[in-house]
């Protein structure tokens, strides 16, 4: 079937694929969904004839769609799976609470992000469809280069307004590199400044570029509104459910390609974690078959070992369900394998048939994590010592496959290594709300060493602010050393695009939507490395230290609070080194946040209930990490983020400052 549009005088012929029952794509809706209508029994599941397997139609399964979705960060995956589950009739009201079903982790939720891939399956024609949603933000791309590998087809979602992002080229890269074949999915056209056509286009345009005219002759597309429960193939006229998009998931993406009878071939491309059975490997059956208590070959970097496999598992709904044999093509978890690894390949015995090992982009940012060296240590955390935080870090390099650790020569500290300040930042609070108390230096870009000459990482940063507020943004990119090299009119709003060294966009978030009062949009990716730049300014202001250890008192933090802006309230305690505001000038100054008003100077009872103090200046734990300069540490405890300097005592500071 050939779809024929039009959008600014560009015609475009999009061929889509049918399946092997010959189903022709419908172009309109005929029928009303229910949840009656959509929800399949397990019964309907009994596997659908195969493909005939010759030379160029590979034998495939037409039971079964293995699907990632992506996109860039809020264009709607998480919301888009929320609707398909409401919609399916397969689930219990119970099951479906509330919004971001599948975003069950706590920072999921209160970030409104997604950071860990997950596994849902639903039925619909007879086929199941095992949906894997990904994360959108740029930090968490290793999650989605692992991920894809499990997945014949991707659900490609593009903002009906933004159009595609660059986290949209990266993750539509990652898919093509897989080949995966791409669904486009223009969502929210509901939205009043929405362009749907345009993004369609630029979507496509995208596609051909990253994989040719090929891919852009086989490209399938549809209109949704995840946010109303609607799909359909004209953007002005809604439909009253998602069955475009499912019928055009089902007739156009291929079902995984198999070789039942090769020998057992799987590669593990996510680990779940139970306290009863521990690691727990998940990925996709490549070939062959695995049966619950089978002995298998696992091949790790450290060689090849005979395994059993325990527990046997495909995903089913929200959920696991046990398996006694699983065949090529399913999406699996298994219990029992011991310090099994993502990258590992589970084999049939002697098979000798492991597959490449995973390789992700190397991180670009690094952040230097050691124990809680201050005088409170101790006091909010369980968990304080060196050999706590390496256990800590090491079982974390066994899931986050984007993240590298090295212990610092010559310390007991560690380098953490990752995509970005958020990236790194999810790990510490995760940490801190386990129980840990670390201190973390300051974020540093990784240098690399290219034909004897240094070079740092280069970031395309794009901001969406009103055309009023434009001024702010390019001198504050400038000064980072930022180049313009785009700037497009939407409307009331500007679309600047700029190359900037990763360096400086270190606290440029902030900076940014302060400058604005809240109004930009910002969105950051890796673009490559290149020759280093000159140095970039330092933070314009000083800090104020404390120079004693006490309880801060209203008086003392009254007078302070003229000629600085205090990142401390009144009433808690502090020590000597740690920063307790920001001061006015560009020097840091020492002060006593502690002095307490003397009796001799007292006018009138109860003078000192008219003090009246500003509020404080609260920090999240991004916007500290990204403020701190060399000379300084984060000090994070399950209840608190403080900021130090690294050599508590004023004598200590001087001293080294003189010896340089």
């Amino acid at each position: 079937m050939v779809v024929v549009f039009s959008q600014a005088g560009v015609i475009i012929h999009s061929t889509v694929a049918s399946v092997s029952h010959g189903s022709p794509l419908p172009t309109k809706l005929t029928s009303t969904m229910t949840s009656a209508s959509l929800a399949q029994n397990d019964s309907e599941l009994a596997s659908a004839p195969s493909s005939q397997s010759t030379k160029t139609n590979p034998l495939r399964r037409n039971d079964i769609r293995n699907v990632v979705i992506i996109a860039h960060v809020d264009h709607g995956k998480t919301t888009l799976v929320d609707c398909l589950l409401r919609q399916s009739g397969q689930y219990r009201d119970t099951e479906l609470k509330g919004e971001r079903i599948l975003d069950s982790n706590d920072l999921e939720r209160e970030r409104g992000i997604t950071i860990l891939s997950k596994n849902i399956a639903i039925h619909y024609r007879g086929v199941k469809i095992n949906l894997i949603d990904t994360p959108g933000h740029a930090d968490f791309g290793g999650e989605v280069e692992r991920v894809v590998k499990m997945a014949d087809g991707a659900l490609v979602l593009v903002d009906a307004a933004e159009g595609p992002m660059p986290q949209t080229r990266f993750v539509l890269e990652k898919a093509l590199q897989a080949g995966v074949r791409p669904i486009v999915v223009v969502n929210k056209v509901d939205r009043p400044d929405g362009r749907p056509h345009e993004a369609l286009d630029e979507a496509l345009e995208l596609l051909a570029e990253l994989g040719g005219e090929e891919q852009l002759d086989a490209a399938s597309y549809v209109y949704a509104s995840s946010k109303e429960g609607y799909a359909t193939h004209d953007p002005e006229v809604p439909t009253t459910d998602m069955r475009p998009l499912l019928d055009l998931l089902v007739d156009s993406l291929p079902g995984p390609e198999v070789e039942n009878e090769a020998p057992l071939q799987m590669m593990v491309t996510t680990l779940d974690w139970s306290e009863y059975v521990g690691r727990i490997a998940v990925g996709r059956i490549a070939a062959g078959k695995i049966e619950a208590g089978q002995t298998i070959d696992l091949h790790q970097k450290s060689g090849i070992s005979k395994q059993k496999v325990g527990g046997l598992f495909i995903f089913d709904k929200l959920g696991r369900v046990p398996a006694e044999s699983v065949e090529a093509g399913d999406i699996v978890a298994i219990e029992g394998l011991g310090s099994i690894e993502i990258g590992d390949t589970i084999s049939a015995v002697d098979a000798n048939n492991a597959l490449p090992r995973l390789t992700v982009d190397e991180p670009t940012l690094e952040m230097v994590f050691s124990v809680n060296s201050s005088p409170m240590v101790g006091r909010e955390g369980k968990y304080v010592t060196t050999r706590q935080l390496k256990s800590r870090l090491e079982k974390e390099l066994e899931r986050n496959v984007a993240l590298r650790v090295e212990m610092v020569e010559g310390t007991e500290a560690y380098a953490v290594k990752g995509r970005g300040v958020l990236h790194l930042a999810i790990l510490i609070e995760t940490m801190r709300r386990e129980g840990f108390e670390l201190s973390v230096g300051k974020p540093r870009v990784i240098f690399k060493e290219i034909n004897g000459k240094k070079h740092e990482p280069f970031e395309t940063l794009r901001v969406e602010v009103p055309t009023e507020a434009m001024g702010p943004v390019m001198e504050l990119v400038g000064n980072r050393r930022g180049t313009l090299e785009e700037l497009a009119q939407r409307g009331e709003y500007s679309l600047l695009r700029f190359l900037i060294p990763s360096r400086g966009l270190i606290g440029l978030r902030t900076r940014l939507l302060n400058a604005t009062r809240g109004t930009a949009i910002i969105h950051h990716r890796f673009e490559s490395y290149r020759p280093i730049e000159g140095e970039l300014p330092k933070r314009a202001n000083g800090v104020l230290v404390s120079m004693t250890s006490g309880k801060t008192m209203p008086h003392a933090m009254f007078l302070l609070q003229d000629r600085s802006e205090l990142i401390v309230p009144a009433g808690i305690e502090v020590y000597e080194g740690m920063i307790v505001g920001e001061n006015a000038r560009d020097n840091d100054m020492i002060v006593n946040p502690c002095r307490e008003k003397k009796l001799t100077n007292v006018r009138a009872s109860g003078s000192d209930d008219n003090v009246i103090l500003k509020p404080s200046k609260v920090l999240s734990l991004e916007a500290a990490l990204e403020y701190i300069e060399e000379d300084e540490l984060v000090e994070v405890t399950p209840e608190s983020i403080r900021l130090r300097k690294i050599l508590l005592t004023e004598s200590a500071r001087r001293r080294q400052g003189r010896n340089g």
